[in-house]
């Protein structure tokens, strides 16, 4: 189908109706999903992280960060161990990649279909659960969908938030570091960024700091403990963390965990990346010194690490109260992320590209009848949270969602819902993976790129010119403009549209 004609079907209600959140639909009333007395389905409380990027939980993948509570859901529930996001058409990756979860629309309707369909935390409300929001919700016309997903809010933050600086200024020293002379520290409340002074946002003390992550936690256990134990009605909870997005901020303890002088630098590490990829000086790449050094890499990577273990600490208190509830056992827990981040690798310190490091994101699911300690290592994408749930609820999908249900998964049944899986960054790169190969095009400046994924899991050797591997990549190219036509992507990769640079204007429009 293409765009035009999905859109005109969206549009004109044949594809979904629009529905206020607490209105139910037809579908569902027929189904008996909406009764406000149906406590025995599952609830769902979903948390989604902002730039955790997937090789950052200790007992799956990295022993050198300490995750007790990430650890705590994969020893109880299930691990998805190749979950990836489609793509961007910004800069601001997590905006896009957020539309599609709570739309279910896939990459290239989301942009225009995202106002016409109902959106996830609307569906829930509508089959008669209790819907809660707290924290970044960032999506385009966000206000308007917020207001229609959720029936009730704690506090919902911005898309980021950004470091004064050592000069006072958002877009400050406290992002070209290490440099001479820089003596900004991530325990350092006076720099705000994540450390949030209150009077600004709840409590009405403006001598009172706090972090983002904690707040959050403080609200959504609040909510948990006064008002979820006392109901009999399913809930929804939708929880959007900040962290650990820079300014990558954390208590000095949390820093003091890790000693700058023995992070691991990883394999694939550039001083810079070898070919203008696209936005190369965006303002995610302007956070260290170019070119790159190892110590660079290593104070970034120390303060990454810092944030996730604090915010890991606040995900436990979550996890608690939800047991204090009594409503554990009934609830599906899910943890996830937008997107992934380099952080030194490849030369790269943000999330627009298309390697692994950006595009691939944790995904675990605890509930009932989950398998302790089970894991998934198919390709899935990450947007297919929306048409799980509500298979996992009992709830009719909507039309519209366009991504594929994961619950069978949950269930045992490891047969591949992807063969192969897309993303894409505006018109300068495309991507396709499968289990074993990855193909990267950046039309704007004629190269490709082909890994052996198996092989060389850092993505560190290009193939693309070995011809040992012309049959790898001509079928890649092939599945690639497939999944083009399927998707509806509108460049032609042989003769794309020329395609500029973000200016740095406005640092806080590339988040």
């Amino acid at each position: 189908m293409d765009r035009r004609k999905f859109i005109g079907l969206v549009s004109s209600g044949v594809a979904a109706t629009t529905v206020a959140a607490g209105t139910v639909p037809k579908a569902l009333a027929a189904n008996g999903a909406a009764s406000g007395a149906a406590s025995s389905q599952p609830n769902f409380l979903f948390m989604i992280c902002d730039d955790l990027m997937f090789r950052t939980i200790h007992s799956l993948n990295n022993k050198e960060v300490r995750t007790p509570n990430l650890d705590r859901m994969v020893r109880t529930g299930c691990a998805f161990t190749h979950s990836f996001q489609q793509g961007s058409w910004v800069a601001a990756v997590c905006m896009p990649s957020r539309m599609k979860l709570n739309t279910g629309l896939t990459a290239f309707h989301v942009q225009a279909g995202a106002n016409d369909v109902n959106t996830w935390g609307q569906t829930f409300g509508a089959a008669g659960y209790d819907t809660y929001i707290c924290g970044k919700w960032h999506m385009n016309n966000g206000d308007v969908l917020l207001a229609r997903s959720f029936k009730e809010m704690g506090t919902v933050g911005p898309a980021w938030f950004p470091s004064t600086g050592l000069d006072g200024k958002a877009f400050g020293d406290a992002y070209n570091r290490p440099s001479p002379g820089n003596t900004w520290e991530p325990w350092d409340t006076s720099q705000k960024g994540q450390w949030l002074h209150l009077g600004l946002w709840r409590d009405k003390k403006p001598d009172r700091i706090q972090h983002s992550a904690e707040m959050y936690a403080d609200q959504v256990v609040e909510h948990l403990e006064q008002k979820v134990a006392k109901r009999d009605t399913p809930f929804f909870m939708y929880v959007g963390w900040n962290s650990p997005h820079d300014p990558r901020q954390a208590p000095k303890e949390y820093v003091d965990m890790y000693p700058q002088d023995k992070i691991e630098v990883p394999p694939n590490f550039l001083p810079e990346h070898p070919f203008n990829q696209g936005d190369h000086k965006v303002r995610d790449e302007l956070l260290a010194p170019f070119p790159r050094t190892r110590e660079a890499v290593q104070l970034h990577r120390r303060e990454y690490y810092a944030h996730i273990t604090y915010l890991d600490v606040q995900i436990g208190r979550i996890l608690d109260a939800l047991e204090r509830t009594g409503k554990a056992s009934n609830t599906y827990v899910i943890l996830t992320a937008d997107h992934g981040l380099a952080v030194g690798e490849h030369g790269l310190m943000g999330k627009q590209n298309m390697y692994d490091h950006s595009l691939r994101i944790p995904l675990l699911i605890t509930g009932p009848g989950i398998k302790p300690g089970s894991q998934v290592d198919e390709l899935v994408y990450q947007h297919c949270l929306y048409a799980t749930t509500c298979e996992l609820a009992g709830l009719p999908i909507p039309s519209t969602v366009e991504f594929k249900s994961l619950a069978p998964m949950l269930r045992g049944d490891t047969t591949p819902v992807y063969d192969a899986v897309f993303s894409y960054y505006r018109d300068f790169q495309r991507m396709v993976r499968t289990k074993k190969h990855k193909l990267i095009v950046y039309p704007q400046v004629k190269k490709m790129q082909v890994f052996d994924i198996e092989k060389d899991p850092w993505e560190m050797h290009d193939l693309s010119d070995d011809p040992a591997y012309a049959d790898v990549k001509a079928d890649l190219m092939k599945r690639l403009k497939q999944l083009q036509a399927e998707l509806d992507d509108p460049l032609d990769l042989d003769h794309p549209r020329p395609q500029k640079d973000l200016t740095l204007e406005a640092p806080g429009s590339t988040k």
